[in-house]
């Protein structure tokens, strides 16, 4: 049996495809899967064992430059491929207009969610088979029974798991593993100290954790005898980085990596904390014990999927907001209590460096050997 799946971005939704994959391999030994993705995520398909080719896509370039891109021969290029081979189903996971469209190139039978589960209700119209896949669980879980609906298969009891962003995935659901990571990665990570990997970056400013706060943490991980790595994606990340560990033993900034570079960084390493973003799920992925830290959004939809993940969300008033811009009006008591210029948006202070420390002490555990004297 041989499926193409339409999954093109982000970062953290191509990762949550992977389990689902996995599933179908289980139930259809001989299944292969060719992946319809963005070029700048073309790498982590190729890491699982059940797909043969990766298609990039260049989406979000060729709408930006229509005629560049028809001009280059890209698009044509892409149609030529998908339509050239025969397939058993097509599988849009991404339920838009933009994924939906692409799938009409393969001519073949198309599955897709149906227009009550869909992120966008047209998309339903480029599918030849429609599926309906409830809201309010987590998108592992949602690709994982659109797969199963689409391929003719029941899915295994473990993978419903509680709502409460707590998850029974094992290792295996994603389907990596790190030698076969390390194996293609041109960075190889330094494993002579034990290390631990802060994921600041993210997209929304409401989601990024306090930079006074990571200082702080970085401080007391240093303390403790940790290394701490930051990577980092844009010159602004980079610049937050470099604020963080400066001075502080042990605590350095990584060099810019590629996706598959970083991944080997993460999958070497003792622990993460992360905020909400897709390198959150790439280490789940790689079943890296990791600290995901929720402010304005729902872990129990979104939260890293995985037996070592752990996440704190805020109780904040106003928590989860699901706001891109903070709207909250600070009182007079926060006002007092809080430094309103390094510490925002409020909903993290209820997740503060101290409380953070102790859940990732409890993740994490010691160094072996401890490197220097805790405090």
């Amino acid at each position: 049996m041989r499926v193409l799946i339409v999954k093109t971005s982000s970062l953290g939704d191509v990762i949550h495809t992977l389990p689902a994959l996995t599933d179908a391999a289980q139930v259809f030994p001989d299944i292969r899967f060719d992946w319809v993705v963005e070029e700048s995520f073309a790498e982590i398909p190729a890491w699982h064992p059940a797909v043969d080719r990766v298609i990039p896509v260049a989406v979000r370039r060729w709408r930006k430059h229509p005629l560049k891109a028809r001009q280059s021969g890209e698009w044509q290029a892409f149609t030529r491929t998908i339509s050239s081979t025969g397939y058993d189903a097509v599988i849009d996971a991404q339920g838009l207009l933009k994924s939906a469209f692409l799938c009409r190139f393969a001519r073949s039978p198309v599955h897709g969610l149906d227009w009550k589960s869909a992120r966008e209700t047209l998309a339903g119209l480029f599918y030849d088979n429609r599926h309906p896949v409830p809201w309010g669980r987590h998108a592992v879980l949602r690709v994982r029974e659109l797969f199963a609906q689409a391929l003719g298969y029941r899915l295994p009891e473990e993978a419903s798991g509680p709502r409460d962003g707590a998850t029974r995935a094992s290792a295996a659901t994603y389907g990596l593993d790190h030698a076969r990571v390390l194996a293609t990665a041109a960075h190889q990570p330094d494993t002579s100290r034990p290390y631990l990997v802060f994921l600041h970056g993210t997209t929304w400013a409401t989601k990024h954790w306090p930079e006074t706060y990571w200082r702080q943490l970085a401080e007391r991980a240093s303390a403790h005898g940790w290394a701490v790595r930051l990577p980092w994606g844009s010159i602004t990340e980079h610049e937050r980085a470099d604020r963080i560990v400066a001075g502080i033993p042990g605590a350095s900034v990584l060099p810019r990596l590629t996706l598959t570079d970083l991944a080997a960084e993460l999958a070497e390493a003792r622990a993460c904390v992360a905020v909400d973003t897709g390198l959150g799920h790439l280490a789940a992925a790689l079943d890296v014990p990791t600290l995901s830290l929720f402010g304005p959004t729902n872990p129990g939809y979104t939260g890293a999927w995985g037996q070592r993940q752990r996440h704190l969300a805020s109780d904040f008033g106003c928590a989860p907001c699901l706001r891109k811009t903070c709207n909250h009006v600070a009182t007079a008591d926060e006002r007092q209590h809080f430094d309103l210029a390094t510490e925002h948006p409020l909903c993290f202070t209820r997740l503060a460096p101290p409380q953070v420390w102790s859940a990732l002490e409890d993740l994490a555990g010691t160094p072996t050997p401890p490197l220097t004297d805790p405090d």
